[in-house]
């Protein structure tokens, strides 16, 4: 690009974050060079922030300015940098913590020696990705157990403002089987931005985190920049050196609001709700970058989507049901069994985990379904059977001990724990499983017993 592209100060008009700039003689190949790439904005003379390119219309360049447009004047200038936006990755940033432009905000030692990755890029080529077939285990029975995430799953945590999805999501970044924890917060009140912290500190995490957070008092635009950092490391820490990388989110539902906002900002024509038309390609962008790597290691992806209203079919969780393999329903404090999906689980059940892990989960699932019904019954003052009772007692202990967002242990416990808690209520012809299993894992009769008196 010539060097005469690079600086202006015809200012058209400053709405809300968004400038405008007149560069006369924008070529299409000098645009197309622009496009993304970042600005530099002064006032005075002086450094005023950085923006991002986002929009190209002929000569006028439309900018979203990181620090905002409050009190910018239109004698700004507008220096064009000639490079897209980028993220530090190199083996320094593991415990670090930076702001959605890329900058440490932790007080660390600064990090202009190391090496600058571009963010934003394509996703994987498909010939590149090999079948899902590992499993991330999580201490989380309902997880572990019933809906087992796997390497390379692109996953979303549907919920409703108030639920404790983020105590739920630090509580899998610490316990999580991951080489490398990758966590993206947009649009983070403070206390949950410091509860994160907190949290990956106390539990002597954080060497193997590295955390991008957009706090809400931040810029718009750097919510928007906060996944495509995240990912984009994940990818490095993956692609180059092998590792086992886990991304968490929270929330994409605020990272679309941004993208609304941006588009209003535009004058963009919305689509449903007042979101912009591309919402679903604009997910889908981004959890595309979820895979399992050829000869190298995986990135998978866990996302929090709140729901405004606890309404499914809003845009945001609407158009994300259609891109991920599955969700994590949280609802009333707990993971409900009965929204939650994991479509990729029958890639490691019975393969990587135990012979009873299947039929142990299809089996509980149907006790805890009757429990509910007949809890039904017995609020409508209807007659309950023997198996009725059975049932209700089931259902009691299902909750206290997997259900709960406090159980904690690990796959072969919670599957044992499984066959004794069936063992306390029922009989292993009421199970109806095959007799091989029962033959091998059912517990014996003074065990159980001791469990029964334990529990009273």
């Amino acid at each position: 690009m010539s060097q005469s592209l690079l600086r202006y100060t015809n200012i058209l008009s400053i709405v809300g974050d968004i400038i405008t700039v007149h560069v006369p003689n924008l070529t299409e190949e000098n645009a197309r060079a622009l496009n993304g790439d970042l600005a530099l904005i002064e006032q005075d003379g002086q450094p005023y922030s950085l923006a991002q390119i986002i929009k190209l219309d002929r000569e006028t360049v439309a900018l979203q300015v990181f620090a905002g447009c409050k009190g910018l004047s239109t004698g700004a200038a507008v220096c064009f940098l000639s490079e897209p936006m980028k993220a530090t990755y190199s083996p320094n940033i593991l415990g670090r913590i930076f702001n959605g432009a890329g900058t440490p905000i932790d007080n660390g030692p600064a990090l202009e020696q190391d090496p600058r990755i571009e963010i934003d890029g394509p996703s994987v080529n498909p010939v590149q990705r090999v079948l899902a077939s590992r499993m991330v285990r999580t201490n989380v029975p309902m997880i572990d157990v019933f809906n087992t995430l796997v390497e390379s799953q692109k996953i979303p945590i549907f919920s409703v403002s108030g639920e404790p999805y983020n105590q739920f999501l630090a509580r899998i970044a610490i316990q999580a089987e991951a080489d490398v924890v990758v966590f993206g917060g947009m649009g983070l009140i403070f206390d949950d931005y410091h509860f994160f912290k907190s949290k990956f500190e106390e539990a002597g995490v954080s060497s193997r985190t590295v955390m991008f957070s957009n706090q809400a008092s931040d810029p718009t635009v750097e919510r928007l920049m906060v996944p495509d950092m995240a990912l984009a490391v994940a990818e490095n820490f993956a692609t180059k050196e092998g590792k086992k990388v886990l991304v968490l989110l929270t929330d994409m539902t605020s990272y679309a609001d941004a993208m609304k906002e941006i588009g209003v900002a535009m004058d963009k024509i919305p689509a449903n709700r007042g979101y912009m038309g591309d919402l679903y390609s604009q997910l889908a962008k981004r959890y595309e970058k979820a895979a399992d790597y050829k000869g190298a290691g995986s990135v998978t992806i866990l996302a929090v989507t709140t729901m405004p209203g606890n309404d499914v079919t809003h845009p945001v969780p609407d158009n994300t049901g259609y891109i991920t393999e599955g969700q994590f329903y949280l609802h009333g404090g707990v993971l409900d069994p009965f929204g939650s999906l994991s479509r990729l689980k029958q890639m490691v059940m019975g393969k990587e985990t135990r012979d009873d892990h299947s039929q142990i989960m299809n089996t509980m699932i149907r006790f805890y379904s009757d429990s509910v019904n007949a809890k039904q019954k017995q609020a409508m003052a209807f007659e309950l059977s023997n198996y009725d009772l059975k049932t209700i007692k089931f259902g009691d202990l299902f909750r206290e001990r997997f259900m709960s967002l406090d159980a904690n242990m690990t796959l072969e416990e919670a599957l044992d724990l499984s066959w004794e808690t069936m063992a306390s209520c029922f009989t292993p012809e009421e199970t109806l499983m095959k007799q091989s299993l029962i033959d091998k894992y059912w517990p014996e009769r003074e065990q159980v017993s001791a469990e029964v008196a334990a529990e009273a």
